[in-house]
């Protein structure tokens, strides 16, 4: 893959819209990462 259609791969990426799943994978991971940490301050607190 030559260096202009390297390029064109990566604006076409960049431009594409997520769709629904994407964006409702991307706020559940984001809720458990966020869950995660808290429950490890939680723990850190009671130990």
């Amino acid at each position: 893959m030559n260096r202009n259609a390297r390029r064109a791969r990566a604006i076409a990426i960049a431009q594409t819209k997520p769709d629904a799943r994407t964006t409702t994978l991307r706020y559940l991971m984001l809720a458990a990462g966020a869950t995660a940490a808290s429950l490890a301050l939680l723990l850190a607190h009671l130990i």
